[in-house]
Order: C-alpha cells, then structure tokens, then sequence
C-alpha cells in the first residue's frame, strides 16, 4: 500500500483521509484477498472453459461484433485499464448512445438480454481480476468520464481495487429500470447517473472500506449468488 502523500492530487483530501487510514490496518486482509482472488480465478476459468466458449459461439451467431467488450475503466488509485466483458449490445454502442443503459435498450442484442439478466456478461472479468486490475468484491469500475465528475470523498473507494460485485451491486443490479423512472424529454442520462445513482451508491461503497475484511468478501459473494440466481426463480 502506497504513502498517502504519493497518491494522485485529488486523493489529497480528509475525507479521504479517513479511509485511508482505516483500509492501512488491514494489510493482511489485503493479501489474504489477492491470494484468494489468484487461486479462485483460476478454478472458475477451468469450470466455466466450456461455458464461456459456448457463449462465445453464441454472441458471433447472435450479431456482428467482437464476442468481448473492452472499456477502459479505474480502478486503485485511478488507475487506467481496459475492463474484460461479454459483448450484450450491437457493434460500437457506445458510439451511437450513452455510456449508460436504459430499461430497453434497443443496442442490446436477444443473446445480450439473456447474459445481463444473470449477469454472466460479467464472466471474463475474471481475467481482470487474475491480472490484479481487479478483485473478486469491490466497487464496480467506473469509466473515467464519470470519475472526473467525482466529489472529494468518493476518490476514497479508489483506495480498493475494483470488484466484479459489492453491496451496491446488489441493490442496483436493475440500474436500468431506476434509471429510466427518473427520464423525460428534458434529462440527460448521464446526469440521472452523476446526480441519482452515484451518490446512493457510494454510500454502499464507502460502508464496504469500513467493513473490509477477508470474510466480509466472502459474505458479499454468497449474497450475490442468493440475488441473482435464486431471486429470479
């Protein structure tokens, strides 16, 4: 863990500071969770090799594109990386609409509706996470346009890797559905997100720095399982 003076310039902050200091005395929790995230990446991409290849097929007989989306996201101490997901949407989607998706959205393709539901989209992150550029909890990475857009205290969720599923993960896994309630003829996605649904879900985040812990992880992951799957029989 870096020195708190050698973080970026808009890390430099008490509310930050606060964090800081709390997430600087689990250093052991924070190597129990890379070692975790190391050996339990690699026994997910030996389990799901055949699913994610028959996904793969899927997404190319589907519609025209790439079967992997890659964004550049931010993850510990801002840095930059390039996120690992199933492609859900038509070809350059991003290109032709906002970098948030609506309830209905006419980019995402028949294959892509049925990933997001179950949020098997998220599968190849999984090499993001052996890689180091994320872990298996954590907040979801944000794209760098909307953390310019960050207040002070939320640089603090930086100070963690990124995760594939948190808390806020869960209470906003139909971010679509909240989203599109708050559109009208005058409102800009991107400010619905900045404006609504950022800030709640930093509340959720910043309780994640005060609770960390190896086995907090593990609570969070076992309640990801129980909200995606169960919940949809």
């Amino acid at each position: 863990m870096i020195k708190f003076i050698d973080l970026p310039t808009e890390f430099q902050n008490d509310s930050v500071k606060k964090y800081y200091e709390i997430v600087s005395k689990k250093k052991l929790s924070l190597v129990f969770k890379r070692i975790f995230d190391i050996i339990f990446s690699v026994l997910i991409l030996l389990i799901l090799f055949i699913p994610i290849v028959i996904i793969s097929i899927a997404i190319k007989l589907d519609s025209k594109g790439s079967i992997f989306y890659r964004q550049e996201r931010v993850t510990t101490y801002g840095k930059k990386f390039r996120i690992f997901k199933f492609r859900t949407m038509v070809s350059n989607a991003d290109k032709i609409g906002t970098l948030v998706t609506v309830k209905s959205d006419s980019r995402i393709t028949k294959v892509g509706k049925f990933l997001r539901k179950y949020r098997l989209d998220e599968f190849p992150q999984i090499f993001n996470i052996f890689l180091g550029e994320m872990s298996f909890v954590g907040t979801r990475p944000e794209v760098t346009k909307y953390v310019e857009r960050y207040s002070d205290y939320m640089y603090a969720t930086l100070l963690l890797p990124a995760g594939l599923t948190s808390y806020s993960s869960i209470n906003y896994k139909d971010e679509d559905e909240i989203i599109s309630k708050h559109l009208d003829n005058d409102s800009n996605i991107d400010d619905i997100y900045v404006n609504y649904i950022l800030p709640d879900k930093m509340k959720y985040n910043l309780e994640y720095i005060e609770r960390f812990s190896f086995w907090y992880d593990i609570k969070i992951m076992f309640k990801t399982f129980l909200s995606v799957f169960l919940e949809e029989k």
